[in-house]
């Protein structure tokens, strides 16, 4: 007989427990398998975006015969097809060469390829001064332009053209330093050995040699 009043309780549910996976459990290997194989990718991927060398670049415009060392250069790091293609390059690892001269024009920003660097004795330049009337050089002529120079006077054969060609300025004074000493700008320019010889006697046989240079772009 139920006592008036009073509720019935029922007992509350057994509590389940969340069976853990066990090592047998296939869920398991291939979780295992997902996270090995994100690492692998993840690795390869890191390796692929640092696929660089270092190589040497030129940083301005530089001619033939002109000297390269280490402020005319600065490394920059290049991802090559293969090992082939990078052995023609000087590796910014190593230090660039002793007197080394460039056999052919680099342009600023160009890589340094080793079949364009050379000695000055095996280029075959040597190193001419030319002391020059300020206004008749442009303000712009720096170590590493290339000028044409143009010889005329009061003497015989004087060239139509230019005395020397396409050659490079391998050192000029800054035009204060020039103008204390000789009121007068001196370039340094790298001419191929056997155009010394004519160009010196062309200005010897001027009574009153007027030289102009004329810069390339």
């Amino acid at each position: 007989m139920s006592s008036l009043g009073k509720t019935g309780t029922s007992a509350p549910p057994a509590a389940t427990r969340v069976a853990r996976a066990g090592w047998r459990d296939p869920r398991l290997w291939i979780g295992l398998l997902i996270v090995a194989g994100s690492v692998v990718l993840g690795a390869r991927l890191l390796a692929a975006a640092d696929d660089t060398v270092s190589v040497w670049a030129v940083v301005d415009d530089q001619g033939v015969g002109a000297p390269v060392g280490a402020d005319d250069v600065v490394a920059v790091r290049v991802r090559f097809a293969d090992d082939e293609e990078l052995e023609r390059y000087l590796s910014a690892a190593d230090p660039l060469p002793e007197g080394m001269v460039l056999s052919r024009g680099i342009g600023a920003g160009e890589l340094l390829p080793r079949a364009a660097i050379d000695t000055a004795q095996d280029a075959g330049t040597v190193q001419v001064p030319l002391d020059l009337e300020p206004h008749r050089v442009p303000g712009t002529v720096d170590a590493g332009s290339v000028i044409d120079v143009y010889v005329g006077g009061r003497g015989k054969e004087v060239p139509q053209g230019p005395a020397l060609s396409e050659v490079t300025v391998v050192a000029a004074p800054p035009v204060e330093e020039s103008f204390a000493v000789t009121g007068t700008r001196q370039l340094v320019l790298a001419v191929d050995d056997a155009a010394v010889a004519p160009f010196l006697a062309l200005l010897d046989g001027q009574d009153d040699p007027v030289v102009r240079v004329v810069q390339r772009s």
